[in-house]
């Protein structure tokens, strides 16, 4: 007895609309990595701590504002309020980190992903700009109000206004640095685990156990060893390029950087690109399989 097959007719309509390519694929990965960063699509839950970390910095940034309106006296410039919000972003860039990376990982979506045309390069691409920009925000948009409550109680009419926005912007572009680095290290520890809590507590360990040895270095009878001993920390690497581009002497941090300035500018640079190869090399690994 020969067995025989029919193929049934259930109605179903092939897919006759625009196929919108890897481009839009990309862009669609990058817009929702944005919104998850602050919780939107997500449970009320996931809302939380996002909102709560721009929340304070944005209170904080009114009150800088209101201070320098009523009295003209700067608290912190823009640039050194990214400096005293660093474990703010930390603790964000170690929740936001797991939830682009490691829930793909523990969830076994990675290989949908890549069955379509969209690449290991794409999918980094698309996850490191969403979380430099969800980062960048969170600075630059408390950065904008500190400039607007600076820009219209200025005594100096359309020139102060420009001299004020001649201080905000290099303090957006500090915000930038801050973004790029602190993302491209939190997204390359969390793409080595699918376990969202094993990720954040090894992007904070980082930050942590790093920052000791900055200390270490700076008490060592050498002044070359002094001078350096910010390259030993993310935080600390950030506020000495900051403090190189600025021509300042003395930070904030405490950083004496002597004649080492461009160092920190060439490893801040290297640190970047080195995350961004390694977890593009991850990946690529991961669309192989």
């Amino acid at each position: 007895m020969s067995e025989t097959g029919v193929i049934h007719d259930i109605g179903y309509q092939r897919y006759e609309g625009p196929r919108l390519g890897r481009g839009a694929a990309v862009l669609a990965l990058y817009v929702h990595g944005l919104r998850a960063s602050f919780g939107f699509g997500r449970s009320a839950k996931a809302k939380i701590f996002p909102w709560m970390v721009a929340g304070i910095m944005l209170l904080v940034a009114v009150i800088l504002a209101a201070v320098r309106s009523q009295t003209g006296q700067t608290i912190f410039t823009y640039v050194q309020f990214d400096d005293q919000m660093a474990w703010l972003i930390i603790f964000f860039v170690a929740i936001l980190g797991p939830e682009l990376m490691s829930r793909d990982i523990g969830s076994n979506t990675l290989p949908l992903y890549f069955s379509r045309p969209l690449r290991a390069a794409d999918y980094v691409a698309a996850k490191f700009a969403a979380m430099v920009t969800a980062v960048w925000l969170l600075l630059g948009v408390p950065q904008l109000i500190m400039f607007l409550g600076a820009a219209f109680t200025t005594d100096d009419g359309a020139k102060g206004v420009w001299n004020e926005f001649l201080d905000l912007a290099p303090g957006w572009g500090y915000s930038l640095l801050w973004a790029l680095l602190f993302s491209s290290i939190g997204l390359l520890v969390a793409s080595l685990t699918g376990k969202r809590a094993f990720a954040a507590g090894g992007i904070v360990a980082i930050f942590l156990l790093t920052t000791p040895i900055v200390v270490v270095l700076s008490v060592l009878p050498s002044s070359a060893a002094n001078h350096m001993a910010g390259l030993a920390s993310p935080m600390s690497l950030i506020a000495g390029v900051g403090q190189w581009l600025s021509n300042e002497p003395e930070s904030m941090s405490g950083l004496d950087l002597g004649r080492f300035g461009p160092i920190y500018g060439i490893e801040a640079v290297c640190l970047i690109a080195a995350c961004l190869l390694l977890l593009l090399a991850r990946y690529r690994k991961v669309a192989a399989l």
